[in-house]
C-alpha cells in the first residue's frame, strides 16, 4: 500500500529540516520549514510512476514551494524511474522524484529545479494552518480508506473526553479546544447533545468515537 512509503519519505525529509505530517488537505505528505514564511515542500505517493501521480504533483505545485513525487522502485527495474522521458518530463515541470526499495532506503532520482508557482495563496494557507492546528502526526500519508485525523477531529475528541471528564461548558473546555463553542454548536459528527443553555452531554455516537481514537494528547 502507499502507506508503505510514508515513513522512509517522512524521514527523509525530515533529516533535510522539514517538520512532516500526513494527509495535509488531500495531499499524502506535507513539509513545513522553520521560519515565517515557511517553505511548504508537498510529496504524492504511488506505488509506481505514472501519469495520475504527474496530474496530482501538477494540481498540487498551487499550494507549494516544492513539489516530490514518490513510487517504489520495479521489481524488474522496468519502472518509469528509468525512462529518461518520464523523468525529463519532471525536470521540465520542475518536480523531484523520489524512488523506495523494499528496504525503505530512498534515493533521488531528480531533484527539483526550479520553484513551483504559487497561485492559489488561499490553499496554500489552509495546508500550513491545518499542519500547524494538528497535534502529532496521526494520519498516515497515502491514507485513503479510514476518516482522516484532522485537527477538527482531533478537538472534537478532546470536547468529548472533556464532557465525559465532567466539564459541559465550552469556555471549560478552550484550553483543550480553542474552538470548542464552534465545535459543540455545529455538532458535525453528531457527537454531543445540548442539554441547557451552555450544556452539553455525549451521545452515543461520541462514546464510541472516544472508543475508536483515544483523545489526542495535550
Amino acid at each position: 500500500m502507499e502507506t508503505a512509503l510514508y515513513l522512509p519519505i517522512k524521514t527523509f525529509l525530515e533529516t533535510a529540516g522539514y517538520a512532516v505530517k500526513g494527509e495535509i488537505g488531500g495531499c499524502d505528505l506535507v513539509g513545513l520549514s522553520d521560519g515565517e514564511p515557511p517553505v511548504v515542500v508537498i510529496c504524492e505517493l504511488k506505488l509506481s510512476f505514472n501519469l495520475e501521480l504527474i496530474l496530482q504533483a501538477v494540481d498540487r505545485a498551487q499550494a507549494s514551494d516544492e513539489v516530490w513525487i514518490a513510487a517504489r522502485v520495479s521489481a524488474k527495474g522496468k519502472g518509469r524511474e528509468g525512462d529518461r522521458r518520464f523523468r525529463d518530463l519532471c525536470r521540465r515541470l520542475g518536480f523531484g522524484m523520489l524512488s523506495v526499495s523494499d528496504s525503505g532506503a530512498v534515493d533521488v532520482i531528480v531533484s527539483p529545479v526550479a520553484p513551483m508557482p504559487r497561485k492559489n495563496l488561499r490553499k496554500r494557507v489552509r495546508l500550513v494552518d491545518e499542519h500547524r492546528r494538528r497535534k502529532g502526526d496521526p494520519a498516515l500519508g497515502g491514507s485513503t480508506r479510514a476518516p482522516i485525523m484532522t485537527a477538527y477531529r482531533q478537538q472534537a475528541l478532546a470536547c468529548a473526553a472533556a464532557i465525559v471528564a465532567g466539564q459541559q461548558r465550552p469556555k471549560d473546555m478552550r484550553a483543550q479546544a480553542p474552538k470548542a463553542p464552534q465545535i459543540l454548536r455545529d455538532n458535525v459528527y453528531g457527537w454531543f447533545e445540548r442539554l441547557d443553555r451552555g450544556i452539553y452531554g455525549l451521545t452515543e455516537l461520541g462514546a464510541e468515537a472516544l472508543k475508536r481514537w483515544p483523545a489526542p494528547e495535550q
